[in-house]
């Protein structure tokens, strides 16, 4: 790719462990990109049971659609990831093509079509060329592998700059159990229920109801936590698959005792995925903490924190170091959640710049300004309402997300 590394981007990239039951493969099948791998293939062994969180855009694509039917049934045995065309705005013929695709890795994975998940990323409106995808996938069948995770993250790229990976070694009572995943997602990042394209495998024996009750509240805690640009995608999906390898006693209840790790574990990993996606954002410089607090609820901090994070001009004075707190002062304004102006306490970089409503008497902006400088910003609020608190995460925007959008897809 043509686009420099973000500057946010972690020193070393992970290398996912493993998982006992999944293999995958990658291959350049020019379904928008030219010499560059673009379809990721995984197989998940009998037995693996999926939950998911997707996007609730009301243009949401065929590949979603699917997806969302599948998870019905509680069931995995493939996944095909295509990058390039997000197969979205399609109409009948992108359900088509979602068909075909379907039909292509059940054949190769042994299973029904309705255990095939099926996910597409890249242009909206433009018709898959489903037959580069279908044609090589019993050829990738044949090669597929337990230790290709970071070709698979390559794979599912568009406009990011790193492959975004992590990898946890976890435990469920005294059984050692693995988790990995990967995800991708640099602009048009504001998920709503679920994140632009995770997935997460584990070798744990988990029925999809514990699945999905451990997944929900873990993605609303990290991946609905973030934005880059306040745009929803249509093809969001998160998807959690375990293939039961690592033999656990069974567990029943999301509530188990001995699930306590795994859920703080599952947690840590999807939130170091998200956070990936945020510094991986379009032509972003800095990776910002929007921490609120005395909000009338959880849910009204969260949506404070993102009226924030999703402010141009908030973002703008953060892309140019410009300690502007005013700005804050106005998205809180705006978020249509109750606040008292007159109790209201702002602090960047841990330095209270106003308080009760007023600035801080004597305010030295210079440490301030000087913490505006760094590559991490931190801001709290507190908008003196009650006890709901959140944190959600950003970017600046800078000249570079023009850039990169407006040239899209010349």
């Amino acid at each position: 790719m043509d686009t420099p590394v973000s500057p946010l981007a972690p020193e070393t990239i992970v290398t996912p462990a493993p998982v006992a039951g999944v293999r995958l493969a990658t291959r350049a099948c020019g379904v928008r990109y030219k010499d560059r791998t673009d379809v990721l293939l995984a197989l998940f062994d009998p037995g693996t049971t999926v939950a998911g969180v997707l996007t609730r855009s009301k243009t949401r694509s065929a590949p979603v659609e699917w997806c969302a039917a599948g998870l019905t049934q509680g069931t995995a045995r493939a996944l095909v990831v295509n990058s390039g065309n997000a197969n979205a705005f399609t109409g009948m013929r992108g359900v088509s093509s979602v068909e075909n695709i379907a039909r292509a890795a059940a054949a190769v994975a042994d299973c029904a079509p309705e255990a095939v998940f099926v996910s597409a990323t890249g242009t909206i409106g433009e018709f898959l060329p489903d037959a580069r995808i279908t044609e090589p996938l019993p050829e990738m069948a044949a090669v597929a592998r337990e230790d290709a995770w970071m070709e698979a993250a390559r794979a599912i790229m568009t406009t990011d700059t790193f492959p975004k990976t992590a990898t946890v070694r976890s435990r469920i009572g005294d059984v050692p159990v693995t988790l990995s995943g990967m995800a991708k997602g640099s602009g048009m990042i504001a998920p709503d229920m679920a994140t632009m394209l995770a997935y997460v495998a584990t070798d744990a024996a988990l029925p999809a109801a514990v699945l999905q009750a451990l997944l929900t509240p873990a993605a609303d805690a990290s991946f609905n936590s973030i934005t880059v640009d306040g745009d929803t995608s249509t093809s969001d999906t998160l998807l959690l698959f375990a293939t039961g390898k690592a033999g656990n006693p069974p567990v029943t209840d999301a509530r188990d005792p001995a699930l306590r790790r795994f859920k703080r574990d599952l947690n840590a990993l999807l939130l170091s995925l998200a956070h990936q996606v945020v510094k991986d954002g379009e032509g972003a410089s800095r990776f910002v903490a929007i921490h609120v607090t005395g909000a009338a609820s959880k849910r009204a901090a969260r949506r404070i924190g993102l009226a924030i994070g999703n402010s141009p001009l908030v973002k703008t004075a953060i892309a140019g170091a410009d300690a502007n707190w005013g700005r804050i002062v106005m998205a809180v304004g705006k978020a249509g959640e109750k606040a008292d102006r007159d109790r209201m306490a702002i602090r960047i970089g841990g330095i209270p710049v106003c308080e009760g409503g007023l600035a801080v008497p004597d305010y030295d902006e210079a440490p301030v300004a000087a913490h505006m400088q760094g590559r991490e910003i931190d801001i709290a609020v507190d908008v003196g309402i009650g006890r709901g608190s959140a944190t959600v995460w950003t970017c600046d925007l800078t000249h570079g997300y023009i850039d990169i959008n407006a040239d899209y897809r010349s």
